[in-house]
């Protein structure tokens, strides 16, 4: 299954965090306007953003997550497979 590039939020620096919640250390920041491939999502911590309240955090490299909140993907669902 190919993966598909979604547009972070306008305006945000988002962080990239090493597991599905705030509690996990920051990795590295996005810069604004840039688009991240979602390989696979997993359940975590409540996150609200601009794209309302969400559990949903997307993998979007090994050990690299931002929460779906944050993340252009046009439905309120996981929109990738699960993550193992």
């Amino acid at each position: 299954m190919a993966v598909k590039y979604y547009p972070v939020a306008p305006g945000y620096r988002l962080n990239v965090r090493s597991g599905p919640s705030t509690q996990y250390p920051v990795v590295r920041v996005l810069s604004e306007g840039v688009t991240v491939p979602i390989h696979c999502q997993k359940p975590g911590e409540w996150v609200s953003g601009p794209y309302g309240t969400t559990r949903i955090w997307d993998s979007i490299a090994p050990g690299q997550y931002v929460s779906d909140a944050y993340v252009r993907t046009g439905s309120d669902d996981y929109v990738a497979p699960r993550c193992a």
